[in-house]
């Protein structure tokens, strides 16, 4: 039997949009030949749709759509993921379910068994789980049909499980002879190499052929990178979808070949193909069409300048210089070639004037009182209101250019740099923004030379330096990562790496002064296995130590 894989881009809520796509596809691979094709988890209304299902009308219009669907693609069986009502009496009035769409009907209906409750996941607050599982017949095949977690519980494969029961094994040991998994698993850098090994250990132990067919787009701080697969009982790959883009794989599933397609390679060129992809969808998903960058002429705002311009094409960026009282020659010139390389309209609005005008107003208050990092914020949140105004007056949304570095120590100004509607590289550390940077040279050179040698600055006082305020960014990079994503305490960290322990302390006690400003920070795209996010939920009044 030919066997296709319908990887595709949903909106949430879009059921419109995501039926017609799905029938869409399933014509392109009935036309192809194909006897069944797989969409993914949840792809009638869109993953994560989070508390939209607690919507009597939300979890009715997922039915009427697969009926829809049902009715449009006889010829061809189709499996897509939905929101069903929960038969159990759990608390819980959904299910995330797979339909088996065949001859105009539901044939079969297999619930989503394990519901993930860590980073990003929290399905136990919305969904029941299922309480039983069964194969259906296809083709004289006993078909395996799981959702996403369902096949991330092998025992074989993880040294500590997350849950005592295995649905795979348990299909299987049922006389399943091929495994069906139908997933929205998001990016993050390493995940696609994690995800096939893990798929690849399944197929080996269990000695079928496994199927997995991943959502790709960005949802919010989502990013799904698709990289469907097929694996024979071997674990090797007879067939793979793209990375980042829509995609239609076909295989055999008796004589076990099918189409490779060409996936991004190298951990720059995937962040980068991540963060577009993650860009384009979160403005276009909102229902914008421009974009807004304060362009400083350093290499953060030069990264998102490139990243959008790549993502929404030059004509819909709008890049903005607001030199200051500090601000060098050299940066604004950094600026407007970048946006003269990028071929993205420049805007140059001095905000000497605004700052002193504020200084005027607050003289009498501020009367006795030193300058300190008021009159650097003041600056900052200058800029912040002036991209705020241009985003109201011209209906564009604004991108803040903050990196994970600067997010994760506080080293931002609130209502100020922070400003906009999306983080583009807050999960990007400044050591990666460099390689990324370097990365997007190396297809075209844009980016000013300047903007990658010159020590990095605020620029909001004389002479200042990043390293004035923090340890270089490669010890600071390391000790986050150490911190934030393997939770690693200070004495951890300073015997790992080297480092004298009151430095990692410090960095430490900066990460937890900032909860407040990480949480008042606009969305971020996540492409690390700990983003500063929902996925990373802390109280802000608390005292936790080091």
């Amino acid at each position: 039997m030919k066997i296709a894989l319908g990887q595709i881009n949903p909106t949430v809520g879009d059921f419109r949009g995501n039926g017609a796509k799905i029938v869409n596809f399933a014509r392109q691979a009935q036309q192809a030949g194909a006897g069944l094709v797989l969409f993914p988890e949840l792809s009638v209304c869109g993953y994560p749709p989070r508390d939209l299902v607690e919507r009597a009308s939300f979890v009715v219009r997922n039915r009427e759509t697969v009926e829809q669907i049902a009715a449009e693609t006889r010829g061809i069986a189709v499996i897509c993921g939905l929101v069903t009502p929960a038969q159990a009496d759990t608390g819980k009035s959904v299910m995330n379910s797979a339909a088996l769409l065949r001859d105009g009907k539901v044939a079969f209906l297999q619930s989503k068994m394990l519901l993930p409750t860590y980073d990003v996941f929290d399905e136990i607050r919305n969904f029941a789980p299922a309480t039983s599982q069964q194969l259906f017949p296809l083709c004289g095949q006993q078909i395996a049909l799981t959702i996403c977690e369902d096949a991330w519980n092998d025992k074989h494969f993880w040294n500590r499980r997350l849950y005592t029961f295995d649905p795979v094994e348990a299909l299987i040991h049922a006389g399943g002879n091929v495994l069906l998994n139908i997933s929205a698993s998001p990016f993050w850098l390493g995940k696609r190499e994690f995800r096939r090994e893990m798929l690849s250990s399944i197929a080996r132990t269990q000695r079928v052929p496994v199927a997995m067919v991943n959502q790709v787009g960005g949802n919010d701080s989502l990013v799904f990178d698709g990289s469907s697969l097929v694996l024979n009982p071997k674990g090797e790959v007879i067939a793979q979808g793209k990375s980042f883009e829509e995609d239609l794989v076909c295989f055999d599933s008796e004589q076990l070949t099918g189409e490779i397609h060409e996936q991004i390679q190298g951990e720059e060129a995937s962040a980068y193909a991540a963060l577009v992809l993650g860009t384009r969808d979160y403005v276009g998903k909102c229902g914008f069409h421009k974009v807004i960058v304060g362009l400083s002429g350093g290499i953060d705002s030069a990264l998102t300048a490139v990243i959008a311009a790549d993502a929404l094409g030059p004509a819909n960026v709008i890049a903005v210089g607001m030199p200051g009282p500090y601000s060098s020659r050299g940066s604004i010139e950094d600026a407007r070639a970048l946006a003269q390389n990028l071929g993205i309209r420049f805007e140059l609005l001095p905000i000497k004037g605004v700052f002193e005008s504020y200084q005027k107003t607050l003289k009498d208050i501020f009367r006795g009182c030193q300058e300190d990092e008021t009159e650097e914020n003041i600056q900052s949140r200058a800029r912040g209101t002036l991209l705020m105004a241009l985003s109201n007056k011209f209906g564009a949304i604004v991108l803040s250019t903050g990196n994970k570095s600067e997010l994760g120590v506080g080293y931002c100004t609130l209502y100020g740099d922070m400003v906009g509607g999306l983080a583009v590289i807050s999960d990007v550390p400044k050591t990666l923004v460099y390689r990324l940077s370097h990365y997007v040279n190396s297809q075209r050179p844009v980016i000013p030379q300047a903007s990658l040698e010159k020590p990095p600055s605020a620029e909001l006082r004389p002479d200042q330096k990043d390293s004035d305020t923090l340890p270089p960014y490669e010890v600071l990079d390391a000790i986050l990562e150490d911190y934030v994503e393997e939770s690693q305490t200070a004495a951890q960290i300073a015997a790992r790496r080297g480092f004298d322990v009151s430095l990692v302390e410090r960095v430490i006690r900066m990460v937890e002064r900032a909860e407040y400003k990480r949480q008042q920070a606009a969305p971020g795209l996540k492409i690390s296995a700990k983003a500063f996010g929902y996925g990373r939920r802390f109280p802000i009044a608390a005292k936790p130590g080091v």
